[in-house]
């Protein structure tokens, strides 16, 4: 069976997609152009807010006194600035991510602006936002994860100052995780003609695509600001990826004044390149509009050339190529810088995540940055967007339920506007976990909202992430959707395919294996939490939902028709520190035991962005490039004979355990089991027979132990773990040694503790003080410990478990030589140069 989506009646001319098969071609992420005289001005308007933390009567006034407030760049997250405290909600990160907190700016817009449209766009404001300009109140929008834009222009002093003032109003409970705090994501000013597209205002798609031509269709909403009624006219240029023209199409447009209309223009491309995983090629949509033969505006349209379809008897195909999810859910902080966002730190959680083998992400849970977009579309990363994590019922005393009834309508209709045509997103979610598919009408909700997404976007599927198994399935809520998200139910894909053969079934979120980058408790006993507060990197302990990856690649090999997987997650974030937390009556009742505990332990990757031993699992599963992997570490003073399992993870056809010179023999990977007795307490005391690990029982002595992969009997791959000495000295390795001098861009350098033959320290814990002279400074550091309430925003961190990381940050505008320098008592100082250019 195909899978059918019915097509909103606006679009339905536009799109004209035949049979009804779900297959997406042609997708875009409007943008818009640079300045350009008579047309559209699009500026940051991030540089020079002033900023308070708590309520400040008055501060919307244009005359009010801010002379003594902070100056702050955006995108900026107040909470992430500290300090840690018991007091504050540690499920939520036990950052203060609540509370009151004011923005304001002062601004000039040219006296040549009258007359002209003026806009601000906000990517996203957390929480409960509200707006003035110059005094008047502009509205508010709740929800802290969603853009939107307000029209400026009737209230400006054109030629002269204006002040805008923002108030954030984040309560305390208000989320599961950690949900940041402030304007965190970009600003946008845009000046315009009274004629202009609309804001997100193009829709590009592509009724049919084969080797030989795209068929291309965009559909513009113009506004007609003016006076008078307009005839526009309207051309759209496609270009390719070396932006070349390859199409055109002009048309006159009707827009009476005061009013909006919308054109479908129908192009062909000859011999199109595709955007795809390898070779993500993107084109350009230029719209310009003329008004009497003079161009009004100019607006610019990512898109990418592709085709999406989804069948029961088979599964996901991207371009006609089948294609399975080695998905990971991805929260939207970025550790130790919170959430304000950064292109630099967003990306190169992507490039982390590819190395692992990933190619699908799902925003969890609600509306990415534009840039987590942008950059997926750039890197070929599919993308899963996700909506909401509660509709009316709540999961918290102050979440988005409150807002949901009045609000959730236009929330999501905004999601889906600003991405609905990026190539990257492949199915939209509408719900995580949602408590309604306990109840017996929570199909009649579920309808609602994907009723709403279809009329936004008619070219791809809505999902929901079930858990409560197996009333969603028996209440109708999944069969409302196109696609069946099954959270942590790997042993019932067998049932719901044979129980419903025409459903499209996926593993939405998956694993839930929590561990502690480089920690390992011996024995391997069985446990809930562990009193050093971590989790052993042995990859057997998970709550009481979870199970360990062995469980998913066994069900997902046995159901191929089943999409691939979501695993839970793929970097560690701020707040749900499971396995430790719980109710704490004696501060406010809620998610405090167990402090410091306060970033989760479910990551591949820590908070950081160091890999875990997990990382590597994934990767001996989900690429193909020879690797191999072994652990633990070999520093085991004081356990000379005892018996050490050491393990190893590897894609090659045999692997080679080798200690001290002497070989203790082959295994092959996908062909001899392991014994796992696992501490996930739904499977405890439970022992499983998996083909996905190899392990040695090896009686300790200090030297080496290395693991040799072999392919067709050739080595092609090694890793070897050496004894350390004491701590000598450090290591500093940058991602970048260049970075751009614009006050944004990032390096984040690797500090290690070496001993004096540079072996790495595994168990080291020295305190390192950093110092940066040049055009640059610390942004944040880190050391991926997820049980430590020391700051992220300080000139020293301690190693945990022998690493730790120091972020660079470029000074706006200046460029030349970075040096930071690291030291600590006792060990080798250590420097490394980094340039800023222009």
């Amino acid at each position: 069976m195909h899978l059918k989506i019915r097509y909103p009646l606006f679009l339905a001319i536009a799109l004209a997609l035949s049979s009804g098969v779900l297959q997406t071609g042609c997708t875009t992420s409007g943008t818009t152009a640079g300045a350009e005289a008579l047309t559209r001005e699009r500026r940051s308007f991030n540089d020079d807010w002033r900023f308070r933390k708590g309520d400040v009567p008055g501060a919307e006034l244009p005359g009010f006194h801010d002379q003594d407030w902070r100056t702050v760049r955006l995108p900026h997250d107040w909470a992430i600035e500290g300090p840690f405290d018991v007091k504050y909600n540690a499920r939520a990160g036990g950052l203060p991510s609540h509370g009151v907190g004011w923005y304001r700016k002062t601004f000039s817009v040219p006296a040549a602006a009258l007359g002209r449209v003026v806009t601000i766009e906000f990517d996203g404001a957390m929480y409960n936002s509200e707006v003035w300009i110059n005094g008047h109140f502009l509205g508010n929008r709740p929800y802290g994860y969603v853009g939107f834009q307000y029209d400026l222009s009737a209230y400006l002093n054109y030629g002269g100052n204006n002040v805008m003032a923002v108030k954030l109003s984040p309560e305390d409970l208000s989320s599961r995780w950690y949900p940041g705090a402030g304007l965190y994501r970009n600003t946008w000013l845009e000046i315009k003609d009274p004629v202009h597209v609309a804001h997100w205002g193009t829709t590009v798609t592509c009724p049919s695509v084969n080797d030989t031509e795209a068929q291309v269709s965009v559909v513009t909403r113009v506004e007609n600001h003016g006076k008078s009624d307009e005839a526009i006219e309207v051309t759209t240029r496609l270009l390719d990826p070396q932006s070349r023209e390859v199409a055109r199409n002009s048309a006159v447009l009707h827009v009476s004044a005061g009013s909006q209309a919308m054109l479908p223009q129908f192009l062909t491309i000859q011999n199109p390149v595709r955007w795809d995983l390898d070779h993500p090629e993107l084109h350009l949509a230029v719209t310009e509009l003329r008004s009497k033969g003079q161009l009004v505006d100019r607006y610019e349209s990512r898109f990418g050339i592709r085709t999406i379809r989804y069948t029961a008897a088979e599964g996901f195909f991207l371009n006609d190529r089948l294609v399975r999810f080695n998905g990971v859910c991805l929260h939207h902080d970025l550790g130790a810088l919170g959430t304000a966002v950064n292109w630099r730190a967003t990306e190169r959680q992507l490039q982390i995540m590819k190395s692992m083998g990933v190619n699908a992400i799902r925003t969890s849970h609600n509306p990415p940055s534009p840039e987590l977009v942008e950059l997926c579309d750039r890197m070929g990363v599919l993308l899963q967007v996700e909506a909401f994590d509660v509709w009316e019922i709540p999961k918290v005393p102050n979440g988005y339920n409150k807002y949901f009834k009045e609000w959730h309508e236009r929330d999501l209709r905004d999601m889906i506007r600003r991405d609905r045509n990026s190539p990257s997103i492949v199915m939209w979610s509408v719900g995580n976990e949602i408590i309604e598919q306990r109840e017996d009408n929570g199909a009649v909700l579920t309808k609602e909202l994907v009723r709403i997404a279809h009329e936004e976007d008619a070219t791809r599927p809505v999902t929901i992430g079930f858990n409560n198994y197996p009333k969603p399935y028996q209440n109708g809520m999944a069969a409302a959707v196109d696609l069946v998200g099954m959270n942590y139910k790997p042993l019932n894909y067998a049932d719901q395919k044979k129980l419903h053969p025409d459903w499209i079934i996926y593993g939405s979120e998956t694993e839930s294996v929590t561990s502690s980058r480089g920690e390992y408790h011996l024995p391997l006993e069985k446990y809930k939490t562990h009193p050093s507060k971590q989790v052993t990197s042995y990859d057997i302990i998970g709550p009481d939902w979870a199970y360990p990856p062995d469980v998913e690649f066994a069900a997902q090999e046995k159901n191929p028709t089943v999409l691939g997987e979501f695993m839970w997650t793929g970097f560690d974030y701020l707040g749900e520190p499971t396995p430790y937390g719980g109710k704490d009556n004696s501060t406010n009742g809620y998610w405090n035991s167990d402090w410091p505990s306060r970033s989760s332990y479910f990551g591949a990757v820590d908070l950081a962005g160091f890999p875990k031993d997990r990382f590597y699992f994934y990767q001996s599963h989900w690429t193909s490039q020879p690797m191999v992997h072994v652990l633990p570490h070999w520093n085991w003073a004081g356990h000379e004979g005892e018996t050490i399992p050491v393990y190893a993870y590897s894609n090659c056809d045999e692997v080679e355990l080798v200690l001290n010179g002497s070989s203790l023999g082959r295994k092959k990977p996908g062909v001899d089991t392991t014994p796992l007795l696992v501490s996930f307490l739904r499977y405890q005391g439970k022992t499983f027979e998996t083909k996905y690990r190899l392990r040695w029982d090896v009686p300790y002595a200090p030297g080496s132990i290395k693991v040799i992969g072999y392919r067709a009997g050739k080595p092609v791959a090694e890793k070897e773990i050496r004894t350390a000495a004491a701590p000598a000295s450090l290591t500093l390795t940058p991602d970048r040694p260049m970075i751009k001098g614009d006050g944004y861009d990032l390096s984040f350098v690797t500090v290690r503790v070496v001993d004096d033959n540079g072996v790495f320290c595994p168990l080291a814990d020295n305190k390192i003080d950093f110092t940066v002279s040049g055009p640059g400074e610390i942004a944040a550091v880190d050391n991926g410990n997820a049980a430590t309430t020391d700051p992220f925003q300080a000139s020293w961190r301690r190693a945990f478990n022998g690493m730790a990381l120091v972020i660079i940050r470029s000074a706006p505008g200046r460029v030349g030589e970075i040096q930071l320098t690291a030291s600590s008592s006792g060990l080798r100082a250590t420097q490394v140069k980094l340039k800023a250019v222009k």
